[in-house]
């Protein structure tokens, strides 16, 4: 019997059943939609004393709520957009979007294109808003890596086809990124890349010596920049005399600000460290406001939301793998490998942890480009699970029946 007659065979045996069952995971979904709304309400949490300061004297306590919510409204829209897109064109237009990708990471770079702030180019201006490029490449190098290993994957164990041209790419991407300078979206496309070859079966080996190769890379670009070398060191120690007013402020803020929540905050809205204390409370450091409103119940109940999104990730991409969907399967898996290690740096940094690196939240720090991104990435694995469901009904993702395929 060929596969698709035992696919038929194995839906029609548990038909009933299936008929019945949701097009959606209700926990993704419900995940999802918390941390949104959360985000909502912590980024105005955060952000109402802004407004006391100069840089925003000439803007209402609502500034970034509404903006934040502006840019949910926008990153829904993307959502239902992507939902829409069968896997297939996803599949298609991979390298296309990945040079876009490219092309976007050099105009960022040219004089007034790119948006010049505190030194970094990482923004190009589109009316009233700015885009950030380098959430468009985390997705572009996400599909990118997972159409590269199903098209390779006989070359997994194969140094210069299956593991040389993915490292040409990657450092591409990264002297871009370098250039603006973005460590921390390098940081996360690489985890997101190398996280989809080891899924793919990529050699021991290979996988060895790209974790060593790209461990290298980065202790070498912390000892090529003073300041990052300065940030290692506040890291270490973050509270000593030399560095707490300096390189070692905003970590040392964030650690007396999750110290003073305790178990249980100080209650919503009472935050002491937001009010000029500090730095970037309403995006990068948001989870130090949690910390401190919310207490350690807050973070770990923020930690169990991405726990059940990156769990249910993977089990939507181990699925629709099992159904010979490679690249569905592997795409799925990257964004749960994508949400889980910027959830994770970004506490790690707040609670001192890990150096201090500029990265947001998904789903709930304040920045426009992050927002719908995050939306769009979910959107994708949305998709994949709803494919799958459909053909657990006897369906293809175009709702024509199995049989009609034979």
């Amino acid at each position: 019997m060929s596969l698709l007659g035992d696919l038929r065979a194995s839906v029609n045996a548990v038909k009933p059943g299936r008929t019945r069952m949701r097009n959606y995971d209700l926990l993704l979904v419900a995940a999802v939609v918390t941390l949104l709304m959360f985000g909502l309400l912590m980024v105005f949490s955060a952000s109402i004393a802004l407004v006391d300061g100069p840089k925003y004297s000439n803007s209402t306590r609502y500034y970034f709520f509404v903006r934040h919510a502006i840019f949910i409204a926008v990153g829904l829209v993307g959502f239902s957009i992507t939902v829409a897109l069968p896997m297939q064109i996803w599949e298609r237009f991979t390298l296309p979007l990945f040079f876009v990708s490219l092309l976007m990471l050099v105009l960022v770079l040219i004089p007034h294109i790119g948006n010049e702030v505190n030194g970094a180019y990482r923004w190009i201006p589109l009316g009233p808003l700015n885009f950030q490029p380098s959430e468009l490449t985390k997705l572009a190098i996400l599909l990118f890596a997972a159409d590269y290993t199903v098209r390779k994957q006989k070359y997994m164990h194969d140094f210069w086809r299956g593991f040389a041209p993915m490292m040409v790419a990657l450092g591409v991407v990264g002297i871009l990124l370098l250039l603006e300078p973005d460590l921390g979206a390098f940081m996360v496309s690489v985890s997101i890349a190398v996280g989809i070859l080891f899924l793919g079966g990529i050699s021991a080996m290979l996988f060895l010596l790209l974790v060593v190769v790209l461990l290298g890379c980065f202790a070498l670009l912390i000892l090529m920049a003073p300041w990052r070398v300065k940030r290692i060191f506040a890291y270490l120690d973050p509270f000593d005399p030399d560095t707490v007013q300096s390189t070692g402020y905003q970590l040392a803020h964030s650690l007396i600000a999750i110290g003073r929540g305790e178990w249980f905050g100080v209650g919503l809205g009472s935050s002491v460290e937001k009010l000029h204390y500090l730095p970037e409370a309403h995006t990068d450091f948001i989870m130090a406001v949690v910390g401190e409103e919310l207490g350690f119940v807050g973070i770990i109940a923020v930690v169990v939301l991405f726990l059940i999104i990156v769990h249910r990730g993977f089990e939507i991409g181990r699925q629709a793998i099992a159904m010979d969907r490679e690249f569905s399967g592997l795409v799925a898996q990257g964004v749960s490998i994508w949400m889980g290690v910027q959830a994770l740096v970004n506490l790690g940094v707040c609670l001192g942890l890990l150096p201090t690196k500029g990265l947001t939240l998904p789903l709930v720090s304040y920045g426009g480009s992050s927002i719908v991104m995050n939306l769009v990435a979910i959107a994708i694995l949305m998709r994949v699970d709803y494919e799958s469901r459909l053909m657990m009904r006897g369906e293809r993702p175009d709702r024509r029946p199995l049989r009609e395929y034979q």
